[in-house]
């Protein structure tokens, strides 16, 4: 059976050493007595939840499944219980408005404790994570009316929350939304339509679910512009706030899944149910907006938290499993056989793993860090340049953080061998469980094509050069360092590299707009490795210094897997720059009916 330990002292590296995390946001308003201790206090009391109360019930869970009886879901046993213990340790309210109840903690706090949450049990921590998304949504758009009725409850945990966007006929493309919104006159409206690949659609662990319902008003345009955003609850609360007469969304059905099992993926029904209108008619989508980034940096941690857990089991049977003689010569002679560890391509998968898991741990608390700046600065610029910042690398937290999630728990269980393909050590159930993190919020592929296309193109690349500007500077105040020269020179030249490629597809773009399209999930990959390459070397900054005062195998692990991200994991920019330079011909010279030639 798989275990889980919180990576603690890279998480505190993270932010107390490397982002230093407690002098920005003390300076930001409400986080004034933000500190390493405090952030240190969340950590281990988070790690403890994590470790005693979600990974013990992940297996089980995964086993157990949800169940659909009478309209009624029942979530694996062990989870409801978890979940009141979650709320009455007040993880629900960390990172909420102190006016509606919260504690006022920044993201930056809050997204290590998702991560742990993820990696102990990714199914559950999904009922708490939607409802954070909620909790935004309603927060930004909703009338005070509205909040006061239903934030104290959300955030609370009383009460739980999800965004329903999906139907049978629409996906990615939500112009084609069929469902329906009726104005009753009283303020509410009512709603008529089928949401299909609810994620915590039904259960029975809170009690009340707020559902965010995109819907189109019948003098509405039909196409994306048209749709509004509408909040409606499973209980319509009565004049006490708590739950009164039963609105008409029901779940008809749950989907069967090839993993997070543990979480109800419904089917929803809405039968005229009462609902009440998020922001502007027709605005549905900037709203939605607000829960989706939200959700897509949560997706991201997806694959940071599976990628963890797995890499953890992967290294402790690497160690332990005994298989072969070094190529080498023996290392551990008093054994029949040298454990797995010892091997070269052993090594090279747990150590891809290690430097993906950790790589992606410095940018996505980063970019925490740079939401709670847009948030609650009151510099103008800052703040515009925090969103600019988060608007322009959301999808690339989505897509490569889980890309490489996903391939790191294929790694791991690899490393298991044929013990890896069987439940009994939980590696599939990681495969399994990341798998779906490459897919919903959003496709890999749509990322892609969201980033280059609207989030460089359609702005002539101005966000995109305030990143790679804060790359620049870092690589300028090294340049007179000696020791760091194997990672700057390679980081500078791919900086140059991605400019003049962004260049290229621009100008291609011109005459023919399939090249976007072509080029966008390699330039994605390659903007990754950029992101990645750029927390590597201050990472690797850090250890330099560190070690230099107090050497100790902490730094030197981070060392030589800074060393060995550059040396072979960056160095599939090469590839991706090849193939972006392909161009399009390669893929749209071949006509639609000719791929099913030989059949």
């Amino acid at each position: 059976m798989a275990t889980y330990k919180a990576p603690l002292r890279d998480m505190q590296f993270v932010l107390n050493e490397l982002l230093q995390v407690d002098q920005p946001l003390s300076a930001l308003p409400g986080f004034g007595e933000i500190s390493a201790d405090i952030i240190n206090q969340y950590l281990e009391s988070g790690a403890q939840f994590a470790e005693n109360e979600l990974a013990p019930l992940n297996q089980s869970g995964d086993a157990e499944g949800c169940k659909l009886e009478n309209g009624v879901v029942t979530t694996p046993k062990g989870f409801k219980e978890a979940y009141q213990q979650f709320c009455e340790q007040g993880y629900s309210s960390i990172c909420c408005d102190p006016a509606y109840g919260g504690q006022g903690m920044p993201i930056t706090l809050g997204l290590p404790l998702m991560e742990m949450q993820i990696s102990a049990n990714v199914a559950w921590s999904m009922y708490p994570g939607l409802s954070h998304g909620a909790y935004s949504a309603l927060l930004a758009h909703g009338t005070e009316e509205l909040r006061q009725r239903y934030l104290p409850k959300l955030v609370s945990g009383v009460w739980t929350g999800t965004m329903c966007l999906t139907e049978p006929q629409c996906g990615t493309d939500l112009g084609l939304i069929k469902t329906r919104a009726v104005d009753n006159g009283d303020g509410s409206y009512s709603i008529t339509g089928t949401k299909i690949f609810i994620s915590a659609g039904e259960h029975d662990m809170a009690e009340n679910i707020l559902h965010l319902v995109l819907a189109r008003l019948p003098d509405s345009p039909k196409d994306i512009k048209g749709l509004s955003l509408f909040l409606v609850p499973k209980w319509i609360p009565d004049a006490a706030g708590n739950p009164g007469a039963r609105n008409a969304i029901s779940a008809g059905s749950l989907e069967h899944k090839m993993g997070i099992k543990g979480n109800a993926t419904a089917v929803m029904n809405l039968d005229g149910a009462q609902g009440w209108l998020l922001g502007e008619v027709n605005k549905g989508m900037a709203c939605m907006f607000t829960m989706m980034n939200a959700a897509r940096l949560g997706i991201g941690m997806h694959g940071l938290g599976l990628g963890e857990i797995a890499c953890q089991n992967a290294v402790a049977y690497a160690q332990e499993r005994v298989q072969m003689r070094s190529l080498s010569g023996t290392k551990h002679a008093e054994l029949p056989a040298d454990p797995l560890i010892v091997h070269p391509d052993v090594r090279r998968m747990l150590l891809t793993g290690k430097a993906y898991n950790e790589g992606a741990r410095a940018f996505s608390y980063w970019l925490a860090m740079q939401l709670d700046i847009e948030e609650h600065s009151t510099d103008e610029a800052q703040r515009q340049d925090a969103a600019d910042l988060v608007a322009l690398l959301t999808p690339i937290a989505k897509a490569f953080m889980t890309d490489n999630g996903y391939s790191v728990t294929n790694l791991s269980q690899q490393v298991f061998g044929g013990h890896g393909y069987i439940r009994e050590t939980g590696m599939e159930q990681f495969v399994r469980d990341a798998r779906i993190s490459m897919i919903y919020e959003g496709t890999n592929g749509i990322q892609a094509l969201d980033l280059i296309g609207r989030k460089i193109m359609m702005d002539q690349g101005q966000k995109l050069r305030k990143f790679t500007k804060i790359v620049h500077k870092f690589c300028q105040a090294q340049a007179e360092d000696a020791a760091m020269a194997e990672f700057i020179a390679p980081l500078q030249q791919l900086l140059k590299d991605i400019t003049d490629l962004t260049m290229a597809i621009g100008m291609q773009a011109m005459t023919n707009r399939d090249e976007v399209g072509a080029a966008a999930v390699d330039y994605l990959r390659l903007l990754g490795h950029l992101v990645y390459g750029y927390f590597w070397a201050r990472m690797a900054s850090v250890a330099l210094a560190k070690q230099a005062s107090a050497p100790a195998p902490f730094y030197a692990a981070k060392l030589a897997t800074a060393r060995f991200y550059y040396s072979r994991l960056m160095t599939e920019t090469a590839m991706l720059k090849a193939s972006i330079q392909s161009g399009a011909k390669n893929l749209m010279e071949i006509e639609e009916d000719e791929f099913a030639l030989g059949y």
